[in-house]
């Protein structure tokens, strides 16, 4: 069996009295595109900072190709690229010579050039590798963090929340690049809030809430298991009669989600709402999909 890409046993971390993490395991494997999940305050930021070796972990060890970020941190690292959330850059660099500064970090010379004009033509960044830093635009800016992150052709590369807050063209050019790595044979972790693009992207997700994994199976299996029809009514603050709220997967702010067995439910919903006098503002009938899941599994972000 190949050694997995990256391997996390038992990991702990406490921040005083606060349980971050609480006995995380998981291994991805090599060349996998997974999706890490979870609301704000899951522990997924502090499992990258542990991956990346920022933090240390309170117990439990993690590894990236086999080597163990604690003792073996250089080997690891310079296996794993990371994009951050936050827009950190230096701003007396144009790209290129930011790029050429990170491959550097790792050991890599000018004849990584090639490489870094493939990231930067593949990230729509090749007119603007002469350009400072400081007065790219915010997507440009986001677009360089990616770069910046891939410069030493790490074979595993971790994606935190990548395309928050970018326009559409800008996450569809993204994603072309990052599917094209992944079918090279990078391996891909992805967090994200924008959770059809782990439906789309990953074929395996774990799921975290409160520090720990609650769910982990191939995205194809955990649609399965929440397969089904899944109405959406608005009703605005209303008390559900108690012969359906059984039914309701979840509710927020006047929008419920009714998890259905079969269709014949519908008139059964509709009349009990129309019984005790509640009307419906607006209706959706969908197929259940990650957001249903995740939904129900570990609610939504704050």
């Amino acid at each position: 069996m190949s050694q997995p890409a990256i391997k996390i046993n038992g990991v702990h971390k406490h921040f005083g009295a606060l349980h971050a993490l609480k006995g995380i395991d998981l291994a991805i494997e090599p060349g996998e595109f997974f999706a890490l999940l979870g609301p704000n305050g899951a522990g997924k930021s502090t499992l990258i900072n542990i991956l990346a070796g920022l933090i240390t972990p309170s117990a439990g060890s993690v590894s990236v190709m086999g080597f163990d970020v604690g003792r073996q941190y250089q080997q690891a690292r310079q296996l794993l690229g990371v994009v951050p959330q936050e827009l950190v850059f230096d701003p007396f660099f144009n790209v290129r010579e930011m790029l050429r500064f990170q491959a550097g970090y790792f050991g890599r010379g000018r004849e990584n050039d090639g490489w870094i004009d493939e990231v930067l033509e593949g990230l729509g960044l090749t007119d603007k590798a002469h350009i400072n830093m400081r007065k790219l635009s915010g997507g440009m800016k986001r677009r360089a963090l990616i770069a910046q992150a891939l410069a030493h052709k790490p074979p595993v590369i971790v994606l935190d929340e990548p395309t928050a807050g970018v326009d559409v063209e800008l996450r569809q050019m993204v994603w072309e690049f990052i599917k094209k790595l992944n079918r090279d044979g990078h391996t891909i972790i992805l967090t994200t809030h924008y959770l059809e693009e782990a439906e789309t992207l990953c074929s395996r997700v774990g799921m975290m809430k409160q520090g720990e994994i609650v769910a982990l199976d191939s995205t194809t299996n955990l649609l399965n298991k929440f397969s089904g029809k899944h109405l959406r009514l608005t009703l605005g603050d209303v008390v559900l009669p108690a012969n359906i709220q059984v039914l309701v997967r979840h509710d927020e702010k006047g929008v419920y989600t009714f998890a259905l067995s079969d269709m014949t439910q519908i008139e059964f919903v509709l009349s009990a709402l129309r019984s005790a006098n509640i009307k419906v503002l607006d209706m959706q009938l969908n197929e259940a999909d990650l957001e249903d899941v995740f939904m129900s599994l570990v609610g939504r972000s704050s």
